[in-house]
């Protein structure tokens, strides 16, 4: 029996508009930060003055939720970019491996300290050769 796997499973379904449920919240969290300072300056300064950190706030906030680049979010394109800039020096290229953990940012590796394992093929055939006589005799 075969099932059908969907392709794009890891794209976020639109609610509202073309916004998201994690864009929805980001907005919305900006909105209220927004909001506080404005209601907390007003009374003090003059109310285009209290306008002027809100409205800051409003578009960095609607930045960070409509920011994709090469279908990254703004989360993982900072730590990609901070990662970058942190050890560029030590990033190297490797076939097959994913080179992008959250976790391993501050991490760096010591390229010039490792040392190359040679592979003795001989003795590996001769493994194989003597798992096959034991597995012939079974």
């Amino acid at each position: 029996m075969q099932y059908k796997i969907p392709v794009q499973i890891e794209n976020e379904d639109p609610i509202i508009w073309p916004l998201s449920l994690r864009q929805l919240i980001i907005i919305m969290v900006g909105w209220w930060i927004a909001y506080s300072l404005f209601n907390s300056l007003a009374p003090s300064i003059w109310v285009e003055i209290a306008a002027i950190p809100s409205i800051f706030i409003v578009l960095v906030a609607l930045m960070i939720a409509l920011f994709k680049h090469s279908e990254m979010t703004f989360i993982p394109f900072a730590l990609s970019l901070t990662r970058f800039h942190t050890n560029y020096k030590e990033r190297r290229w490797v076939k097959w491996v994913d080179s992008f953990q959250p976790i391993d940012i501050w991490y760096i590796t010591n390229i010039e300290g490792k040392k190359e394992e040679i592979i003795d093929f001989k003795s590996k055939m001769d493994q194989i050769n003597q798992l096959e006589d034991k597995l012939s005799k079974i």
